[in-house]
């Protein structure tokens, strides 16, 4: 029997058609599915059985080069695997739909967020970072024109401190909905749509007729720009390996926290010169600016999504079945995930006590930061006459603090690198932890600075000069027990964070709904030193937990659980290198032997 009959055969399947010079298998015939109305692959089969079953030997051959199938690139989807490479890279399974073909990336893609060059790497961070800068600022620039408000809406202190409040509490539950869609959908799908809420939210506050309005305004700005608190660290986490992962989330996580610093220095002088609704009209549109420029130039990052296309694609153009390792095992619905992303914060916050003890820790600094923009209109305004625009230079103390910590976080990171290295890419979670001893340590010693040195009558040089111990300890503190959380519950991770950043935006809501009343009863200097006293209640749980954090990991559920997963990984890693060393040894020894490293038979 003549191959040609064979090769008259056609398969055609939507987006693109095989042509067919098969083997006699039936198998490959049973394969082929008849083309049904709404099939996703449609195909033709005329003869095509009878041809296969007479056909000698033959190969399935495309109709055009597979690399045609390779995506297009664009400014949000800079880089494209090579589809010629996809289809003959050698996955596990069999390509059933019991045994599906398991997608993972290959040893040099292109598409792999930490494969990417350096340059992209740090692009999408700032770009992320001006991202969280924008709420951020817009939380405490507000202050800035806190008397503005009040007079024009004829309101108490308190009730125009709701504005600042109020948006905490958006923070506060925000991340709680959208960390774990991003999860699910992708980073860029969730992340755009509300940032561009925010800005809509944002923009609408401008219109205010009332305070009402204004606080219900604020507080669904917050709601919406909270997928900034959450999504721009888990991609930070996508694109940098971890032995440079610690030095972007420093650079990341310390951008956030130096909005609340700047947000009173831009607040005070654009009141002064345009009046509050310029201040959150100018915000408004520094926000819209960022989410077009982010929009075109941050690609999404989140490998599971990522793969989980590939997969698609590759099923839709060859017909097998092409699935991510995490579909393979199983598939939730998103209201699953909704469920568990609402329960597991809580059931970690309250059952595991290094994620409770710490997250108390981390809400008393988060707390006391937004205190301070209680504490420093009466210490500054109040106490020693200054305008609001002035009286926000009094931040400048915090904001030096803490672009001191950013860089010691940065060259700590070096020693954390030297250890990660030394323990074969696997570096004990304590090890992130010296930072926020030392971190610690400067904190109360701000704090005692500033409750002894903010009278009138003591140059006013002292107590702005306070607010530097305490930025710094206040970004070691809170960006090196960000990274110990997650290095101790590494897949709990991101409930972790959605416990944790929950409990912090209520403090920093509750703390300066009390500040006034505090300073008014204990007065300025021990008012101050209140959140000293709790700083120092926390100060040595650090300590213990850089002592004895193994042993009390070791009898957590969950992060028990985590470091399980942890020896699983190191496991497998140290199986690859061993392969891999065994097949570079196979190859030398081939080249001096002479004889092809693959011999295929006649």
């Amino acid at each position: 029997m003549s191959p040609s009959k064979a090769e008259n055969a056609s398969l055609r399947i939507r987006e693109g058609s095989f042509q067919a010079t098969e083997t006699g298998s039936n198998s490959d015939a049973d394969s082929i599915r008849n083309e049904e109305p709404g099939n996703e692959y449609e195909v033709e089969k005329k003869d095509y059985a009878d041809a296969i079953e007479e056909a000698d030997d033959g190969e399935r051959t495309p109709s055009k080069p597979l690399s045609s199938y390779t995506l297009k690139t664009y400014p949000w989807r800079p880089h494209a695997t090579d589809f010629q490479a996809l289809v003959d890279y050698s996955y596990k399974g069999s390509g059933t739909t019991e045994d599906p073909y398991i997608v993972t990336w290959l040893n040099d893609d292109p598409e792999n967020p930490k494969q990417w060059s350096p340059v992209r790497q740090w692009t999408i961070l700032i770009l992320v970072a001006f991202l969280s800068l924008c709420v951020s600022l817009a939380s405490s620039t507000y202050t800035g024109a806190l008397a503005q408000v009040m007079e024009e809406f004829h309101c108490s202190e308190e009730v125009a401190l709701l504005g600042l409040s109020l948006m905490m509490i958006g923070y506060a539950f925000g991340p709680l909905i959208w960390a774990p869609l991003s999860e699910t959908w992708g980073r860029r799908v969730v992340l755009f749509p509300t940032f561009a809420l925010y800005v809509f939210w944002s923009s609408v506050c401008v219109a205010s007729q009332n305070i009402e309005t204004l606080l219900i305004f604020r507080m669904f700005a917050g709601l919406f720009g909270a997928s900034t608190m959450v999504i721009p660290g888990g991609i930070v986490a996508d694109v940098f390996p971890a032995e440079t992962r610690g030095a972007a989330l420093v650079l990341f996580t310390a951008t956030p926290f130096l909005g609340p610093s700047l947000g009173p220095i831009v607040g005070g002088f654009l009141a002064e010169s345009g009046g509050w609704r310029w201040v959150l009209a100018l915000l408004a549109i520094f926000a819209a600016v960022i989410t077009v420029i982010g929009f075109i130039f941050i690609p999404e990052t989140f490998a599971p999504v990522l793969l989980r296309a590939r997969a698609k694609r590759l099923s839709e153009v060859s017909g097998n079945v092409y699935l991510t390792a995490m579909d393979a095992e199983r598939v939730v619905s998103v209201g699953q995930v909704l469920r568990t992303a609402l329960v597991r914060p809580w059931v970690l916050l309250f059952r595991e006590p290094i994620v409770m003890i710490l997250t108390i820790y981390m809400s008393v600094i988060y707390g006391t930061l937004y205190l301070l923009f209680a504490a420093y209109p009466i210490v500054f305004q109040q106490g020693r006459g200054w305008s609001e625009g002035i009286g926000g230079l009094a931040f400048l103390g915090v904001f030096g603090g803490m672009m001191i910590g950013v860089a010691i976080g940065y060259w700590d990171n070096e020693r954390y690198k030297k250890l990660h290295a030394l323990h074969g890419g696997f570096a004990p979670p304590e090890t992130r932890l010296p930072p926020v001893i030392y971190g610690g340590i400067a904190i109360i010693v701000g704090i005692t600075w500033f409750a002894a040195t903010n009278a009138p009558n003591i140059h006013w040089a002292s107590s702005v000069c306070a607010g530097i111990p305490f930025g710094l300890g206040f970004v070691l503190v809170v960006v090196c027990n960000t990274n110990y959380l997650i290095d101790s519950y590494v897949i709990y991770a991101a409930s972790v964070l959605a416990a944790n950043s929950v409990i912090r935006s209520l403090f920093g809501c509750v703390f300066p709904l009390f500040g006034k009343t505090m300073f008014e009863n204990l007065g300025i200097h021990w008012g101050s030193a209140v959140p000293g006293f709790i700083a120092l209640a926390c100060f040595p749980f650090p300590i213990l937990f850089y002592l004895y954090g193994a042993k009390i990991r070791a009898k957590c559920k969950y992060a028990a659980e985590a470091a399980r997963v942890l020896d699983q990984m190191k496991s497998n890693l140290e199986r690859q290198r061993t392969r891999e060393t065994a097949e570079r040894r196979v190859s030398v020894a081939l080249s001096f032997s002479g004889e092809p490293e693959n011999k295929k038979g006649p």
